[in-house]
């Protein structure tokens, strides 16, 4: 019985090791700088909500950017 505990008990590393993990859902390296941005801004840390504010200025900046491009696409 003895034998049986030892071959199990050392066996058992081995066996658990082995097993698969669950595939993740969501692949951490193909999320963009801007997806961990915006998922660090909802965590509890502090200065998340300094980088969700930050988030919000380059949103502002970009969409004005894109009116004034679209002001100067009506000129001839």
């Amino acid at each position: 019985m003895r034998k049986w505990l030892a071959l199990v008990a050392l066996l058992l590393p081995f066996y658990a090791c082995s097993i698969p993990e669950p595939e993740l859902a969501v692949d951490r390296d193909t999320l963009t700088r801007r997806q961990k941005d915006s998922i660090t801004a909802t965590l509890p840390l502090p200065g998340a909500g300094g980088v969700g504010r930050a988030l919000k200025a380059a949103d502002a900046a970009q969409a004005r950017a894109d009116r004034h491009d679209a002001l100067g696409a009506n000129q001839p």
